[in-house]
């Protein structure tokens, strides 16, 4: 079967083919803003799952009294 030629992939990775690639400025504030996503996602999923949120610290905070530097 052949597949339709919106599934197929493109060879421009979603970008226009005469964009400059990205700086190291530009990586380090698309980094930062998905960092901050990230941190909110699980802050929310802490309040919605406060038993879940509680043995994640405990587990994290084993982690961290068995890790040997």
């Amino acid at each position: 079967m052949v597949p339709m030629p919106e599934t197929q992939p493109n060879d421009t990775d979603g970008r226009e083919a005469y964009e400059a690639p990205e700086t190291a400025a530009q990586r380090r504030a698309r980094r930062a803003q998905f960092l901050r996503d990230l941190n909110e996602a699980r802050e929310l999923r802490d309040r919605v799952q406060p038993r879940r949120a509680r043995a994640a610290r405990m587990r994290q905070q084993m982690r961290m009294r068995t890790f040997r530097w």
